[in-house]
């Protein structure tokens, strides 16, 4: 395969939806296919790295280390670990994955990579992928894990973000062991809240039962055991909760949580501990952020970096438990994911839809696009016949995109239609796009950044499946799965009009051309399915043979737009094996069979003259050759037909020579397990090859590199692009200026667009009238002229044409129809007045019995299947019907029905009862056996030998039997003992324990039940029965009545009681005749029974014939023979005929006798018929009084049954709630039977738990013990060092020893080094040494002596030999210090592994302990549970004294007693309290004396106290000198004399002052009079002066502030620079001051583990 020549990738696009990752500062990386995309952000350069193995699966990337890891896609597949930028493989880890990975993440803190297995296993590993080592890994861990990430200060914590789960897998690490541990995170609820467990972890026994009985675990009621059992039962029973989607490490190791409802949390991993940082659902939730869902996270060290659904990036700070809102970034559309570079100075924000935006805060706040590439399948692509090697693709939303050489996207167009083919023009810059809706479009590529679409046209109601240019561009060809081939001019001067079309027999399944040049003429070959098959692969080759020239005139189609046969020449060949399909070479087909998966080569016939187009040729393959392993394939030839591809749904790329098709060069170009390759296409020269992927959304462009052996046939395919170009340069120019200067499509105006459609349509018609064209016509036209396609068009015109040429004949024909349709209806309207025996029969004026059969035909059919469709739906309903009454009345042994009664609405119905089965019949059986036996031996058990007791004890139960009934009825709890239906075989309630009791008990009370509804139903049908017999007797009476009303002639209306449909259900299954509403339909033969039946009656009647002596009797008698009373009040006496015929005044005397005797006889007949009415209407009030009565009488009967019916219901619902109460017993006994054995389960597993623990800490003890040892004999060596010293420089002078002791325990400031500057964005340049990046201090500090070991630092008067040895001495030290310090951290995590070993085992055995005291709690429990049994006992109202707070009382503190006992109490109570009472008066009276007397008491007292204050105050009174005086003193008036004087003298010498100080004030008031008027002359001359000072002064104030700016602005600046010195020599003497604490610290430390050493202290950071 080699020694052709090879395959090589030039550039590929697409985007795959998944993760982008930075793999160093600049460059990002992301899956394409089958490949991986490396895009440097400042260049935009693109390099591409094949998959070593089979696809791409999941990718993870570490820009700090350039690492980046993927896994295969194939089964068992690998994970490649590779560098950037050398691209070079690093390993390869093969795991034990069956099928695929999940998720990857490679650790900031080491050679550390975690992956996740999908089904089955589902697997968690840490690989130390530098040594190919698996650390540690936890099977069924990543069930519905997507995502995983390392903790970047810590390694050895790692989250897994699952779909609906978070979990933190902690990796504890002993030596060389490393363990998985998983910190599960309770997310809250939707609402935020946080939910609790559902059930305590541990049981204890209560001293009080619920009144449901004891407590279990939901496990233990579904029934639940095993691991699963309670995060099934967890799921079923808590509320939904909070749904991760986002995940966020932070600089203190703990987690940011995204949440798809809009939730962020923030979760401590170590405490396990959330909190809700913004919850949407709150008043004060930030407006922002309420429609987010935080989609994406990222740190930096302004704060979290946050999207969600809008097109909105916010950056947030947190304070505590508050969040806000510091900066927001707008952006073009919503992106998914968002992550930093290493150097935390570049954002990268990409969407799912194939946009990367890049943001740098430092630098700029605007978010730059740096890759639109779309995201979505790729459906065709082909490269332009130009010398750019510009490619075309589509996709499948319709987006046509150009691609420079270099893979760079141009330009796009979307067409807004889901698209199926494409192809490239070689004579003009355009491309051909056909799509799902039978469209093709024409777009213009001239503007290489604005493609036009320039043309369309309909050509098909389904795809358009392929579109093929001749090599020379003369035709563009077409082919779909409706057998149609469409001609079209490639030509953009022709505007792509239709030549023609042909039809091939099936699909087409491939389609090809080729140009022969020398005979003018183009070969297409079309592979077919043929007409009968229904497969996907055809055997039918059709060659079809065009000439090259413009097949513009009228012969070369017919008026539908077919091809003539002259001008399309058709040859068929078959096959032996079906195809896929297939390209035309010269003289030969190259075909694909997938049945063989081979390649195969065929020779057509030179010499096609002689057969004919009908003549199916039958071709064998001349050569055939293993192809694709996984099909199907296609296959194209280059241009210069020397070279063919073949691609597969197995991803590869074939490249072969036409001459020898055994060789091939193959390249893994697109993945087999998303579909491989949809389709291939070469370059103008042959050289370049572009493939579109089947469903990776990738674009993969490739050379094809000949080696110089075969140079010549590089250059034959470059002579031949050369040669192509030249001959089609002409017209090449020529169609892309007419092409350029195509208006764009939907812009031209309406009068080019008629003028496009007459062309497309070339036929050469005119306007008719619609309204005279015939119906017939019509349907060529049902669909709409703007989604017709181009043959309806064709098809339309020659309707039009047809109508214009025949008008006047068609307009002739119809006249003549209707005339002759007006002759018919005549000489029908003439037939129907005709005799009877003259008349015709209607069908002998039908001129078309054909047409008339034929509409019978139609008519019958659809009668027929009308009627088919009603006996369907009759049939479904009797069906239905059958199985309701099966069900729900044939299954009954008792009927439901009811009594209503007569004058009320009441109503009372039976129980409707089912036969029971023979099980049921046989386990009461058993059961009634069982109790007979039972008590037949507790009979035994109860006898006693000595008689005297038990004559005794029979003496005195006597008198209590009726006390005794009484009670029965109260400890029973029912009523069925009163009804009669007791049942001897019942358990006492007081006696149930066992659970076959209770289940023996539940069939005896469901028999009860059974006996209690059969006794009702027997009363219920005694009642019915009795109603059938009084509505019997009501409709004899009703007859009587009715008669009397005859007699009377009265209208009145009867009461007629009659059986309702619920009193009578079996009416329901029969129909009247008058609940049918519809006519009833006969048959034929029915209606012939119907007419002879007339007939007989007909002639029995005309036999009767006329009977005179019947007539007679009707006419005298009425018909009868006797007169009956009830024709009495009808009788007359007829007036004698004199009455009739003469005046009174003419009657003889023997007339007027007779007249007289007839007056008296109409008297005595008036008067019996009053009588007689009188009785008639007595006899009816009596029979109206006899229906009410027995009526009422019945209503009683009936209200009587409801009460029985009343007291059946409270009696069934008494023995259901027993039912209720056992067989929830029964199940509490299932129930704590699955709780025992889920808790022996979880002991087993427990004690098998601890076992294993066990067997792990012994062997860890062991372990850290033999650490330990060689701990302490490095330390042993490491002090050795350290006293040897002084011997090795035995040959020293002592102070110069000293000095270099000194020296030898200096060591560098490693420690303090900083690896990042000041101004770093990285949130996590603060992180700690891990203890797995110890080891490599080493190197750090031997790197930083020999800085220390310079000659700079040697001692003065020093010989260099002995510095030399000394640097020696001190490099061993440190070696062997940095080797205590590493043995001491793995000792300190080996014994931090050890304690966590033994904390699980206390754990274990404080959960065997805690599993072992809830079993027997559970016991005891049990035992509780089947002695303390739950009794129904009836009580009445007054018998019940508990409070009733709600609609039933609380009986949970209740205690059930005697009567007597009540009574007792009671009668105690009222003697006790009258007691009281009279104790209660007697304390009251001597109270009462006692309170009196002590209020006397008071009182006196504080009188005593009152008097004493008095006194107290009197002595206590202080009186000054006058007061004494004047109480000393008698002689008063001589006193008040002396002060008067005095007083006198006083205001004088007041007055006089007052004058003197008068006269004063004036003279002051005067001088300053005076200096008033002199300063307002000085205050005249001053604001005379003002206006010159103000004008100087603002001058003066101008030249000031100018000459003070910039001294202030010197002096500010020389202020600053004063103060930013003496900031930075404070920082120095800080930084320095620091500097020397820490050395000092770490030389006191090291002097304190030099002399007191402990192990305790050696801490694992």
């Amino acid at each position: 395969m080699d020694d052709i020549g090879s395959l090589e990738i030039r550039w590929i696009q697409g985007f795959t939806n998944k993760n982008i990752e930075f793999v160093d500062d600049k460059t990002v990386c992301y899956t394409c296919g089958s490949h991986i995309c490396f895009l440097n952000l400042e260049t935009k350069m693109q390099s591409v790295l094949q998959s070593p193995g089979r696809g791409i699966g999941a990718l993870t990337a570490n820009g700090n280390s350039g690492i980046f890891a993927f896994s295969e896609q194939k089964l068992s597949p690998s994970i490649f670990v590779y560098s950037f930028p050398e691209l070079q493989l690093k390993n390869e880890l093969k795991g034990t994955t069956p099928l695929d990975y999940t998720s990857l993440t490679l650790s900031d803190g080491g050679p550390y990579l975690g992956c996740c297995s999908s089904l089955p296993d589902h697997t968690i590993t840490v690989w130390n992928w530098e040594n190919v080592e698996q650390l540690c890994t936890q099977t069924q861990a990543g069930r519905d894990v997507i995502s995983l990430v390392f903790n970047p200060l810590n390694w050895l914590q790692l989250c897994a973000l699952g779909t609906s789960s978070l979990t933190v897998w902690n990796i504890e690490k002993s030596a060389g062991f490393h363990l998985l541990k998983p910190s599960v995170i309770e997310l809250p609820a939707t609402d935020g809240s946080f939910v609790e467990r559902l059930w305590p972890t541990s049981h204890t026994v209560s001293k009080q039962f619920t009144y449901f009985g004891p407590e279990m675990p939901p496990s233990a009621i579904i029934g639940l055991r095993g691991d699963k059992a309670e995060s099934i039962v967890t799921n079923l029973c808590t509320k939904a909760r909070l749904t991760p989607a986002a995940i966020c490490w932070t600089a203190t190791s703990e987690l940011y949580v995204g949440c798809k409802e809009g939730f962020l949390l923030l979760v401590d991993p170590e405490r396990l501990s959330v909190s809700v940082l913004f919850n949407p659902t709150t008043a004060d939730a930030i407006p922002e952020l309420k429609q987010s869902n935080f989609q994406a996270l990222a740190l930096n060290r302004n704060g979290l970096i946050a999207v969600g659904k809008e097109n909105v990036v916010h950056c947030l700070q947190t304070k505590g438990a508050q969040i806000s809102v510091t900066q927001t970034w707008q952006l073009e559309g919503p992106v998914t994911t968002v992550t930093y570079s290493p150097d935390y100075e570049t954002l990268l924000l990409s969407s799912n839809m194939g946009q990367i935006y890049m943001l740098n805060p430092t630098r700029s706040e605007k978010i730059v696009k740096i890759l639109d590439v779309l995201s979505g399948n790729f459906m065709a692509a082909a490269l332009l016949q130009s010398d750019k090697n510009i490619s075309v693709s589509v996709r499948e939303s319709g987006e046509l995109q150009l691609w420079s050489a270099d893979g760079f996207c141009l330009s796009s167009l979307l067409l807004q239609a889901e698209v199926t083919s494409l192809a490239c023009c070689p004579i003009a810059q355009y491309a051909a796009v056909g799509t799902a809706s039978g469209n093709v479009l024409f777009i213009d590529l001239n503007r290489e950044q604005q493609p036009r679409l320039v043309h369309q046209i309909h050509l098909y109601h389904r795809p358009v499946d392929h579109l093929v240019f001749d090599q020379e561009g003369h035709y563009l060809l077409t082919g779909a799965s409706d057998s149609h081939i469409y001609v079209l001019d490639a030509k953009p001067s022709k505007r792509f009009s239709v030549i023609g079309y042909t039809v091939v027999p099936g699909p087409v399944l491939s389609l090809s051309t080729q140009c022969i040049r020398d005979l003018e003429q183009v070969n297409v070959l079309a592979l077919c399915t043929g007409q009968e098959s229904k497969n996907h692969d055809g055997s039918l080759l059709i060659l079809l043979t065009l000439p090259a020239k413009d097949l513009a005139g009228p012969d070369c189609v017919d008026r539908h737009g077919c091809l003539s046969n002259h001008i399309l020449k058709v040859s068929q060949y078959e096959v032996p094996h079906p195809l896929k399909s297939c390209v035309l070479g010269v003289g030969e087909v190259f075909a694909y069979c997938h049945r063989r998966k081979t390649l195969q080569r065929f020779q057509l016939p030179q010499d096609t003259d002689s057969v004919s187009s009908h003549q199916v040729v039958q071709l064998k393959p001349e050569q055939e050759v293993k192809g694709h392993p996984l099909g199907p394939a296609s296959l194209v030839l280059s241009p210069h037909q020397s070279w063919l591809a073949s691609v597969g749904q197995d991803g590869l790329l074939h490249i072969r020579e036409t001459a020898s098709i055994e060789q091939y060069i193959e390249l893994q170009c697109h993945s087999y397990r998303l579909g491989g390759v949809r389709s291939v296409s070469f370059s103008a020269d042959s050289q370049t090859l572009l493939t579109a992927g089947f469903n990776d959304g990738s674009l993969v462009c490739i050379n094809l590199r000949i080696k110089s052996l075969d140079a010549d046939k590089v250059n034959n395919a470059t002579q031949y692009s050369q040669s192509m170009g030249y001959f089609l340069k002409r017209i090449f120019i020529k169609e892309n200026k007419v092409l350029i200067d195509l208006p764009e499509w939907g812009r031209e105006s309406p009068a080019s667009t008629e003028k496009t459609e007459e062309s497309e349509i070339s036929g050469r018609t005119t306007t008719v009238d619609v309204t005279e064209q015939d119906e017939s016509y019509n349907s060529l036209l049902s669909a709409p002229r703007s989604h017709s396609t181009w043959l309806e068009s064709r098809q339309e015109a020659a309707v039009e044409e047809d109508n214009q040429q025949y008008s006047e004949t068609k307009k002739n024909l119809r006249k003549r129809t209707k005339e002759m349709r007006d002759i018919i209806q005549e000489m029908i309207r003439e037939n129907e007045k005709a005799p009877e025996i003259e008349r015709l029969e209607l069908q002998e004026f039908n001129l078309d019995v054909e047409e008339q059969k034929r509409l019978d035909a139609m008519a019958e059919q659809e009668v027929s299947r009308v009627r088919n469709e009603i006996e369907l739906e009759i049939l479904e309903k009797c069906y239905l019907r059958d199985v309701l009454k099966r069900e729900c009345w044939d299954s009954m042994k008792v009927k439901g029905r009811a009594i209503k009664a007569f004058h009320s609405e009441h109503e009372v119905k039976n129980y409707l009862l089912k036969e029971r089965s023979e099980k049921e019949l046989e386990d009461l059986h058993r059961v009634e056996i069982m109790r007979t036996m039972e008590k037949a031996a507790c009979t035994l058990q109860q006898i006693s030998p000595e008689k005297n007791s038990n004559t005794t004890s029979v003496k005195e139960q006597e008198p209590g039997e009726e006390g005794h009934e009484s009670e029965s009825v109260a400890v029973t709890g029912s009523y069925s003992a009163q009804l009669g239906c007791s049942n001897p075989y019942l358990y006492d309630q007081f006696s149930l324990q066992t659970t076959e009791q209770k289940i023996n008990q539940i069939i005896l009370l469901q028999d009860m039940i059974y006996r209690v509804k059969t006794a009702f139903n027997t009363e219920f049908d005694t009642v019915h029965r009795q109603k059938v017999q009084e509505l019997s007797r009501i409709r004899d009476r009703n007859r009587q009545i009715r008669e009397i009303i005859a007699e009377l002639e009265m209208n009145e209306k009867l009461w007629e009681p009659s059986l309702d449909v619920s009193e009578w259900p079996e009416r329901l299954f029969t129909v009247d005749d008058s609940e049918i509403k519809a006519e009833k339909y006969l048959t034929p033969e029915q209606k012939k029974k119907e007419e002879m039946k007339k007939l007989e009656e007909q002639r029995r009647l005309a036999a009767k014939g006329d009977n005179s002596r019947e007539r007679a009797l009707d006419d005298m008698m009425d018909g009868v023979l006797e007169v009956k009373k009830e024709g009495f009040l009808k009788m007359e006496i007829p007036p004698p005929e004199f009455v009739l015929t003469k005046p009174d005044i003419h009657w003889s005397e023997e007339e007027k006798k007779v007249h007289k005797e007839y007056e008296k006889k109409s008297k005595e007949l008036s008067t019996e018929k009053e009588k007689y009415k009188k009785s008639l209407e007595t006899e009816m009030k009596k029979l109206h009084a006899s229906s009410k009565e027995a009526t009422e009488r019945f209503d009683e009967t009936l209200k009587k049954l409801f009460e029985k019916k009343i007291k059946c219901e409270m009696t069934i619902y008494q023995e259901e709630l027993k039912i209720t109460y056992l067989v929830y017993s029964v199940h509490m006994d299932e129930v704590m039977r699955n709780r025992e054995l889920e808790l022996k389960l979880r002991l087993e597993k427990t004690l098998a738990f601890k076992d294993e623990i066990e067997e792990e800490v012994k062997k860890h003890e062991k372990e850290v013990e033999l650490f330990h040892e060689t701990y302490d004999s490095v330390l042993a060596e490491d002090k050795v060092l350290d006293k040897e010293f002084r011997k090795e420089f035995f040959d020293v002078p002592r102070h110069v020893v000293d000095h270099l002791y000194r020296l030898f325990k200096r060591r560098p400031r490693v420690q303090k080094m900083r690896t990042q500057i000041d101004n770093n964005q990285n949130p996590f340049k603060e992180q700690s040494l891990c203890g797995s990046l110890a080891p490599d201090g080493l190197g750090k500090m031997m790197m930083a002596m020999e800085e220390l070991d310079a000659q700079e630092n040697m001692p003065e008067g020093l010989n260099p030999v002995i510095w030399e040895r000394f640097c020696l001495v001190r490099r061993t030290k440190v070696e062997s210090e940095q080797k205590v310090r590493v043995k001491a951290l793995a000792l300190a995590e080996m014994q931090a592994f050890l304690q966590k070993r033994r904390d699980e085992d206390k754990a274990a055995q404080q959960e065997i302990r805690n599993l072992t005291d809830e079993l027997e709690s559970l016991h005891k429990e049990k035992h509780r549970f089947l002695t303390d049994i739950m009794v129904q006992v009836l009580l009445k109202q007054g018998q019940v004294e508990v409070s009733t707070t709600g609609f039933t009382p609380d009986y949970s503190d209740s205690v059930l007693l005697h009567r007597s006992v009540v009574e007792d109490l009671n009668s105690t109570i009222r003697t006790l309290g009258e007691q009281k009472i009279a104790a209660m008066v007697e304390t009251k009276d001597l109270r009462k004396g006692i309170i009196q007397l002590e209020w006397e008491n008071k009182m006196r007292r504080m009188q005593i106290e009152d008097l004493k204050n008095k006194a107290r105050d009197i002595q206590m009174l202080r009186l000054s000198e006058d007061q004494k005086e004047y109480l000393n003193k008698t002689d008063l008036d001589s006193r008040v004399s002396k002060q008067v004087s005095t007083l006198k003298k006083t205001i004088a010498f007041q007055e006089k002052t007052h004058l003197k100080d008068v006269e004063i004030r004036k003279n002051k008031i005067k001088q300053l009079s005076r200096k008033a008027a002199m300063k307002a002359e000085k205050n005249a001359v001053l604001d005379q002066q003002i206006h010159d000072m103000q004008v100087t002064v603002a001058e003066m104030r101008h030249l000031y502030q100018a000459a003070a700016s910039e001294e202030s602005q010197v002096a500010k600046t020389e202020e600053r620079y004063q103060e930013i010195l003496h900031r930075r020599k404070l920082k120095d003497i800080a930084r320095a001051q620091a500097e020397e604490l820490a050395f000092l610290s770490a030389e006191v430390e090291r002097l304190r583990m030099k002399n007191f050493p402990s192990l305790d202290q050696l801490k694992h950071n």
